[in-house]
């Protein structure tokens, strides 16, 4: 299952496919797999309650990350981590909440770096905070560019 869409001037693709074992989930604005993280949940760890549509699936608590080939561009390794788990709570979310088909998801991620993550890489490079370059928040291109990509996985999910 996949889909495309033009987010903020650049052509960006998901793809969810399905294994016995995992759900492999990739999304690139790159034509690439790109860094791979797998988002886990013990099956008996209950998934927090739904929220109201169009609010995105909590992501649960004891979910546990793990980087599995490549890592995120400099700066970007809190952006990378807040979409696997997004990414994995909607898949669980969707799979149903009883836990018996909680399959660990492995997410790819190849995103374009915004002018504000360049920046804020450059800012971690001269000895700002690492984790938000300095900046302290996104913005409304890279909240923009979030939005869609769940809304997407939403879509290809049905």
């Amino acid at each position: 299952m996949q889909a495309a869409r033009n987010i903020n001037g650049n052509h960006t693709e998901v793809l969810v496919q399905s294994y016995g074992d995992r759900i492999l989930v990739l999304v690139t604005q790159l034509g690439k797999v790109g860094c791979l993280i797998q988002a886990s949940i013990p099956a008996a760890t209950p998934l927090p309650p739904p929220l109201a549509p169009p609010a995105l699936a909590p992501i649960p608590p004891a979910i546990t990350l793990a980087p599995l080939l490549g890592q995120p561009p400099s700066g970007m390794q809190t952006v990378y981590n807040l979409y696997a788990s997004q990414i994995a709570a909607i898949l669980w979310a969707h799979e149903g909440g009883d836990g018996s088909s909680r399959r660990p998801v492995v997410v790819g991620l190849a995103l374009k770096r915004s002018k504000t993550a360049v920046d804020s890489a450059l800012v971690a490079d001269s000895g700002g905070d690492e984790e938000t370059g300095g900046a302290g928040e996104a913005s409304e291109e890279d909240r923009e560019l979030f939005r869609n990509v769940m809304e997407m996985i939403k879509e290809v999910l049905g």
